[in-house]
Parts: C-alpha cells; structure tokens; sequence
C-alpha cells in the first residue's frame, strides 16, 4: 500500500481525499495533521468564500447594467479618519526593491541570494498549478526557511542560500480557485486555503523562531469584504498554532478596478495584519475589460501604450500611495519583466534606461519599494531607490491630493495596431504553451511573463472583436481576422522552433484555449479556470 492509500484511508472517515500522486517525498508535507489543517480552514470559511464569489457576479449583473463604480458612502469614516494599522515588523521596514518569481526550487534559491529586500515566492500568477508544482513548491519552501534549500542542476552546478538572504513572502492563489488534487466533504479545496495552510502550519513556528514571520501576499481582491475575509482566516490560524494574534503581515495586491475603490476599506479590514498595498499594470487593465465587459464606449488601445503615466493609471497609482501613507504602512510599485541579455549590448542600455526612469517615476511617487522579475535588475533598480530614497521607506510622505472616482474612471481610446493584435496572440500562444507544460514564469521577448499578461492579451482581443473596433489601416477586427492571424503566429512560431521541437510542445492545446476564451460570447473571467481543465 502506498503512502496515498494509508493517508486516505486514515482520514476518509473525516471527509478528506487526496486525488494526486504522493510519492515518499511528499509525505513531508501532506501529514495528517497539516490536512486536517487545511480541512478546518476550509470548513470554518469556504461557505463565505463562496458567497463573496457569488457577490462577485451579483456586482457584475448591475456593472452589466450601466452601473459605475464608486466610492462606498457607508465607509467614508474609515477612508477620512486617522486609524492607523499595526507597526510593520524591524525585517520588513525596507521594502525597496523585491523580486518575485515561482516556487521552483532553483529560483527560490536565486531570489534569496538575489540582493533584494524581500522575495516573494508565488503560487500564483507565476506558476502553472500543476499538483506536482504545488506540492514540490511547499517542500522547496519548507527547506528555505530552515536554510537547508540546495540544487545541483543538470550540468553540475551546485547552488545554496547566502548568509545574506532577502525576507520571504509567499503569494497563495487567489479566492475564485480550487485545488482539484485535495477533496474535502465531497468537493474540491480552495486553492488559497491549501497554498496558505500548509505553509503556515509547517512554517509559522519556524519562521518566528529565526526572528521574522508568517509574510503574505493576496492577490485579485475585489472588495474589502473578501479583506475581512483573509483576516479572518489569520485569526483562525495563528490561535489554532498558538501563534500570538498580528503575527502575520499580508501585502494586498490593487489589481482589480473595484478593489481601487476600496483600498482605505481593505487595509481597515487587514489593520492588525497589514503589510500595504501593491499596483499592478497587467492584472488592473485585464479587470477594466473584465468588469466593464457590456461597455460599448470603454475599447482600450494597445496595452503598450497603456502606462503607468496615463492619467488614469497614475491616479490609481498614486491613490495606491496615499492610502498607504495615510494609514503608516509600505506602498510598493509594479514589476519590471525586463530580462537582462548580452547578445545585443545597444538594446540592453535601451532596456535598462525604460527601467531607471520606470523606476525613478516610482519612487518620486512616493513608493517604498517595487519589483523586480530577474536577478540581474535588483542591482539596477537598488541604485535607483538607493539614490533617491535615503530613509528604509517614506511612509512619512504623506500626499494630500484626493484621487475621484472620475479620474479612475478616465479611460483614454486610442490606436489598435495590427502589431498589437499580433503580439498579443504570440504571447498568449506561447505563454499557454509554457503554462501547460508546467512553467507559469516563461521568458517571451526578453521579458518574464506570468498569468497576467496572457489575461490583459487574450482580454483585449476578445473586447476588440466583441465592439468591432478598426485597425488602424481600417481593417475590422472579427473572429475571421482574428482565426487567420492565429493560424500565421502559430506557423512563425512552428518555423521559429523547428518542426520536431514545435510537435514536442503543446500549441495545438494552447490554440484552442486561446480561441475558447476569445471567441466567447461571453467574457470568461479567468483564462487560467479554463486551461486548469487541461494539467494533472
């Protein structure tokens, strides 16, 4: 009998089943004990998760209708008076460059000798949630933080932590998913109560006892009530480990547009447990289209195009600041996916020059740290922030500008461009091809690509067919154009890869998600849901 039998047969009786393969190195990390863990979470919160889920398409139905969003009158007390959340922990009071990436255990231990303040291990938009991914991740993770984390790569290279190591944060997946491998009472886990429960029950204790802590990030928050939610959560699990209550710190990411109007609410919510607040470009433009999906008048130009320094995303972006500053905690800024490359020294300079002044744009903002995708960045950006930011963090910048709900909501239109068209079903192809195959962090173009930017590419496309928007040589865009610009990216990259490679990957899948998702009549509101169909 293997170790999945002897498990399931012992905790069948409580209405737990693990559906995945566990062989013997598993059994680290899914005892019985830490199981029951995560059913207990599941049990205690799962029916609210559903209900806010639920609240999510109830809100949808009345956007659909024409209504805007808008800040919540019945919480103007929380965004205009003084509170303030729990004093950040010594180990997290500089935050100014992070670099995040997935849970594999080569880049983990790349991230922790990388230079960078924090590192932020991902579950989410960075990996493919294969169980194998997920579970492997949890033990890579287990030997980070007891500093026994070691590789040796294929080629005999042998790789272990610095003395010097940045602070780890870990993102779990986000509400809206489930992990299929674990059944608990005859339905699938959430996904976020599995990637948190096992970290914090093997690693809680651990952490606190080499003096930092339990550090999150939450990503595609939508409101501040899915906020109590996690919070909730926090207070469940540190008194079921007899962990003292504040002990955790979670970072919420701003990457929905309803979330935008709710930050002084979400981090109201969090207080005890807050780390700040983090802007991202990619995921916050997919929830335009996503949430404003039956708007004839909202067809956003190619995302190239869309910055941080259009003036609706640099009212988001600042209002991000302000509502950290105003309540005594970190702000931290976007990612730069640029990949450092020594083939072409004059476009690397060119490269590195968009990311200083990305940069020097942040931190002039008021951001106390921001993010980095690649090692070799951390010492670029450093020097930015190194320069101009002389005090671990400016918190003490408190800006005064009121950011209104009608400059969130100024979205600009603009050029299409076939290019754009084309980028975003080359990237979306091979970023899908990536993911089926196990990896969710895929360099594309010199850049490192995650989750988010197939969601923005894919939701573009489907919004340009869906208005009938124009080309800007005159072209309509329709499900013909779209099908046979498909068909012309998937022969360059075919020829690009060579025959033999191009049969070994998995375009033929990734086509088909693509087109599912962009040929729907209806918006699908997570490319990752559909394609989760298609990995063990």
């Amino acid at each position: 009998m293997d170790y999945r039998e002897t498990l399931n047969q012992q905790l069948q009786a409580e209405g737990i089943e693990i559906r995945g393969a566990v062989p013997p190195a598993y059994a680290q990390i899914l005892t019985p004990d830490a199981l029951r863990f995560v059913a207990k979470l599941t049990r205690a919160f799962n029916p609210t998760r559903k209900a806010l889920l639920q609240a999510r398409e109830e809100r949808q139905q009345r956007l659909n209708a024409g209504e805007n969003p808008d800040f919540l009158p019945e919480t103007r007390a929380i965004r205009e008076s003084d509170w303030q959340v729990a004093p950040y922990p010594p180990d997290l009071a500089d935050r100014r460059v992070e670099i995040t990436g997935p849970v594999d255990r080569k880049m983990i231990i790349n991230a922790l000798n990388s230079g960078a303040k924090v590192f932020m291990a991902d579950f989410e938009d960075a990996n493919s949630p294969t169980w194998a991914n997920c579970v492997e991740g949890q033990i890579n993770l287990y030997d980070a933080v007891r500093r026994t984390i070691e590789y040796t790569s294929p080629e005999g290279k042998h790789y272990r932590l610095n003395e010097q190591t940045a602070v780890l944060c870990v993102r779990p997946r986000g509400w809206h998913l489930v992990e299929k491998h674990l059944w608990i009472d005859g339905e699938p886990a959430p996904a976020a109560l599995f990637d948190f429960g096992l970290y914090f029950y093997h690693n809680a204790e651990e952490l606190l006892r080499r003096g930092t802590g339990p550090y999150f990030y939450l990503p595609k928050l939508e409101s501040h009530l899915e906020a109590r939610l996690w919070n909730e959560v926090f207070v469940m699990a540190q008194q079921e480990l007899g962990i003292p209550r504040g002990t955790i710190r979670a970072t919420v990411l701003i990457e929905n547009i309803l979330a935008a109007f709710e930050t002084h609410e979400i981090l109201y919510e969090l207080r005890e447990h807050a780390g700040g607040l983090n802007s991202g470009r990619w995921d916050y433009l997919f929830s335009i289209i996503r949430k404003f999906q039956n708007r004839p008048d909202i067809v956003l130009p190619d995302r190239a195009t869309l910055t941080m320094t259009v003036p609706f995303m640099k009212a988001y972006s600042e209002l991000v600041v302000q509502t950290c500053h105003q309540h005594g905690i970190h702000a931290i800024g976007g990612m730069s996916a640029y990949i450092p490359r020594r083939d072409d020294p004059e476009a690397n300079a060119a490269a590195i020059a968009q990311v200083v002044a990305d940069k020097e744009r942040e931190v002039s903002e008021g951001y106390d740290g921001t993010w980095v995708a690649h090692p070799g960045l951390v010492p670029v950006v450093m020097e930015v922030f190194n320069k101009h930011l002389p005090t671990p963090n400016q918190i003490h910048v408190k800006p005064t500008r009121t950011i209104t709900a009608q400059e969130l909501l100024n979205f600009p239109t603009g050029d299409i461009t076939e290019r754009g068209m084309r980028v975003n079903i080359n990237v979306s192809l091979r970023y899908l091809d990536s993911w089926l195959r196990g990896t969710g962090a895929a360099a594309i173009n010199h850049l490192m690509e995650d989750a988010a930017t197939v969601e923005i590419s894919r939701s573009q496309l489907w919004q340009w067919i869906q208005r009938g928007a124009k080309l800007t040589d005159g072209r309509t865009i329709t499900p013909e154009l779209f099908l046979s610009m498909l068909d012309e990216e998937l022969a360059k990259i075919a020829e690009e890869l060579g025959n033999d490679a191009y049969e070994q990957r998995r375009f033929p899948e990734a086509s088909e998600i693509l087109k599912r998702v962009v040929l729907s009549p209806t918006f699908v509101d997570f490319i990752t849901v559909v394609a989760y169909e298609y990995i063990d």
